[in-house]
């Protein structure tokens, strides 16, 4: 139960403060945070839990990288799912709480609560083939160095800060294509609540983060991207010498 209730908490703050930089950021774009700040907002707030629950339940506060985990051995399928259940509870509260936040704005507030989509009308107005490659190629790549950075041999300790900084770098590229989900918790949340298209376009923001997250627990299954950890050097004294 402690590692549900730190991915639910974990969840929560992803999408509270990365989805929540994102709302301002419709309400007012002259006083919002930009994409910049949106980007640092999701990154941010992963370095902060990766270092808050880390040493609870690994901080994966997303399916794609739970689900990567277990390809690569590393937790039970049985775990996994109740890690799931937890990120995605965790992310409709940290949408709800957007949700109940921005009906107390004067003047009322009608926009999407940071969903993803793509298409016309949609940010950058990329396609839907743009859109799935960008979530598989984006998560895969983003999974590999959570899975990279917490491994045999890796500098675990700023291996938070790390994870953190990719997620900033792959919002940077990202955001006006899908608005970057890479989780689909993350996705799940924020749809529920904008209905419509986001809804409709869920399916993607499911699908696509899953394929690359699977893909990159498999790579590092088969031990390709396993670091070569250095041998025992200690001397041993034959005791009959």
């Amino acid at each position: 139960m402690n590692k549900m209730l730190a991915e639910f908490i974990g969840t929560f703050t992803l999408v509270f403060l990365g989805c929540g930089s994102a709302v301002l950021a419709t309400v007012n774009p002259d006083l919002g945070p930009g994409l910049v700040g949106i980007s640092l907002a999701f990154g941010l707030a992963l370095i902060g839990m990766a270092y808050g629950i880390g040493a609870v339940s690994g901080c994966h506060i997303n399916p794609a990288v739970s689900l990567g985990a277990m390809l690569a051995g590393r937790m039970e399928s049985g775990e996994m799912i109740k890690y799931w259940v937890a990120q995605v509870a965790g992310a409709i509260i940290g949408a709800l709480m957007l949700v109940l936040i921005m009906s107390g704005k004067i003047g009322g507030y009608d926009g999407g609560y940071g969903s993803n989509g793509w298409g016309e009308g949609y940010l950058g107005e990329y396609g839907l083939i743009s859109a799935f490659i960008f979530e598989i190629v984006a998560t895969f790549l983003f999974v590999v160095v959570i899975l990279g950075s917490t491994g045999q041999g890796a500098a675990t300790a700023i291996a938070g800060l790390g994870i953190g900084l990719m997620l900033v770098v792959i919002h940077i590229v990202g955001i006006n294509v899908t608005g970057v989900s890479v989780n689909p918790a993350r996705s799940i949340g924020p749809a529920l609540f904008s209905g419509g298209t986001a809804m409709a376009q869920l399916w993607l923001f499911i699908v696509a983060p899953m394929i690359g997250g699977a893909a990159a627990g498999i790579l590092f299954k088969t031990g390709m991207l396993d670091a070569e950890v250095a041998p025992d050097t200690d001397v041993k004294v034959d005791a009959k010498a």
